[in-house]
């Protein structure tokens, strides 16, 4: 929640005059309970989905990074409430664990996906191969020179989050024409 990269998706959210809920994960800072391999996480989403649908009573885009991507657009594919998918980040093999997208075909609101190209947990070729399977409308962006964080690499070591940003806000402006 208090990462660099979740700050800066937030900013570009804010940008807009979006409201933007963000949280931990079960176990994750000073929130109740344990890390769940992702199951009971889905349910921190929902209930996340819920507090938005109750208190705001606006349609949601969800944003999620690394592991919050993968339990996001699991938990919010073919949820009415939510009107676009953003995954920063997305993970296929990370700290030993495997994950995976099969749900993705089904996954029909509008998808946006950025990753650095030098993101260790989400090799170019395999995330590909995942994002191929989703339907349209989806966008695919591979920030240069950007590892998971979305920081510099030893070729251009300085950090690639403004250019993260700069996408959502495109994808934003295009999909839902804001401005």
């Amino acid at each position: 929640m208090h990462n660099k990269v979740v700050y800066h998706a937030m900013k570009a959210f804010s940008a807009f005059g979006l409201p933007v809920l963000r949280f931990n994960f079960r176990g994750v800072g000073l929130s109740e309970g344990s890390h769940d391999n992702g199951l009971g996480e889905q349910d921190d989403v929902f209930a996340a989905l819920d507090w938005m649908q109750h208190n705001l009573s606006r349609p949601v885009i969800f944003a999620g990074f690394s592991f919050g991507s993968n339990v996001g657009l699991r938990a919010c594919c073919g949820d009415p409430r939510v009107k676009g998918l953003v995954g920063l980040g997305v993970p296929v093999h990370a700290e030993g664990r495997d994950y995976t997208y099969k749900f993705l075909p089904k996954c029909t609101q509008p998808k946006l996906f950025v990753s650095g190209d030098h993101d260790q947990y989400g090799p170019r070729d395999i995330l590909e191969s995942v994002f191929a399977r989703a339907p349209e409308p989806k966008r695919l962006v591979w920030i240069a020179n950007a590892d998971h964080f979305f920081q510099g690499t030893a070729e251009s070591p300085n950090p690639k989050l403004d250019l993260m940003q700069a996408e959502i806000r495109l994808w934003l402006q295009s999909v839902f024409t804001l401005s």
